[in-house]
């Protein structure tokens, strides 16, 4: 699989911990994945091969809700 540049609108993300748990789970999912957030506009950029709904999944998991 080739990595894709993935978007996800994340509500929830307050402060550098919240960036921190998103990005650290998204990482969990995918180890070689790069993850880079916009709070103010709750995007979620992420690189990764593995499938949205995994990465997604792992982002509610962490208690944000993902569209």
């Amino acid at each position: 699989m080739h990595p894709s540049q993935q978007t996800f609108a994340v509500q929830g993300m307050t402060c550098g911990h919240c960036e921190r748990a998103v990005t650290q789970a998204v990482q969990r999912v995918d180890p070689a994945a790069q993850v880079q957030i916009d709070r103010p506009s709750g995007k979620v950029h992420v690189q990764t091969a593995q499938p949205r709904e995994q990465i997604a999944q792992a982002i509610a998991d962490e208690g944000y809700a993902v569209q």
